[in-house]
């Protein structure tokens, strides 16, 4: 391992910034050892000033797990890696991102890990936020842990087979327990998108949906993080939200790749 290698926490509560190598050339097993035991203690990476290739990003993503591959969007992949999605601006009205959450939540399996390469950033704006689930759920009351413990969410969400888009829901654990580090995350949405408790009632379960929304985004569980040129980021959707900052305009350009891996499951 390089003795370059440098892991530097980026806030109290989460992110480390990862310098001292490049990305695209090959990395032995104790450097992706030290990453991988940072990515655990402190759920998110900041690469800086990557410009990582795509095919450096496909190598890097495959060292986690199996890369995912989105049949219904394949024109948005970019040649010859399907696994990388091209995100661009959509317009403040067309995005989906402007709240907190995890990907893929309605999934049966949501994919563990995603991975953020930048290629075009607008001057200005477009910072990406995330939360510690770690953190918002050891703040809570011993009480509220007990009450929420075994309570299952309702989520929704769409998705396309065979060219037919259809409403999808899937149940998860309220209080997420991760396979990697045993330790129990808050996994909630907003409530348009979790709008009720398995068992109960959309106007019963509300209240509590809503309160633990606003909880997980408390400013003390928060890192966000100001886009810059190169930059790669990546996450563990098992313990953090994110929210995605549409205020750079609808004309701005605003490039970045994405991966998303799959692996083990959160129960």
């Amino acid at each position: 391992m390089s003795s370059a290698l440098r892991i530097t926490p980026l806030s109290p509560a989460v992110g480390a910034a990862v310098t001292g190598l490049r990305l695209d050339d090959p990395l032995d097993e104790e450097a992706f050892a030290a990453i991988e035991r940072a990515f655990y203690d402190h759920c998110l990476l900041v690469f800086p000033d990557q410009h990582l290739s795509p095919a450096g990003q496909d190598a890097f993503g495959r060292r986690w797990g199996t890369p995912y591959v989105v049949a219904y969007l394949a024109a948005h992949a970019v040649e010859g890696f399907p696994a990388i999605l091209r995100v661009t601006n959509m317009g403040k009205a067309g995005t989906l991102t402007e709240n907190w959450h995890y990907d893929s939540a309605y999934f049966d399996d949501p994919p563990p890990i995603a991975i953020l390469a930048a290629q075009e950033l607008p001057a200005i704006g477009g910072d990406t936020m995330w939360s510690n689930q770690y953190a918002a759920f050891e703040a809570l009351s011993p009480a509220m842990q007990r009450l929420i413990a075994p309570l299952r969410a309702a989520f929704t969400g769409s998705r396309v087979d065979d060219g037919v888009r259809h409403d999808v829901v899937a149940y998860h654990p309220v209080v997420r327990t991760h396979p990697v580090t045993g330790r129990r995350a808050l996994g909630v949405g907003r409530v348009e998108s979790m709008p009720r408790f398995e068992g109960m009632t959309e106007e019963e379960s509300r209240p509590l949906v809503e309160f633990l929304y606003h909880h997980a985004a408390r400013p003390e569980f928060v890192y966000r993080h100001r886009w810059g040129a190169g930059d790669v980021v990546m996450w563990d959707n098992r313990c953090l939200l994110h929210y995605a900052i549409h205020d750079y305009g609808d004309d701005a350009v605003r490039l970045l790749h994405r991966m998303t891996v799959l692996g083990q499951r959160t129960t």
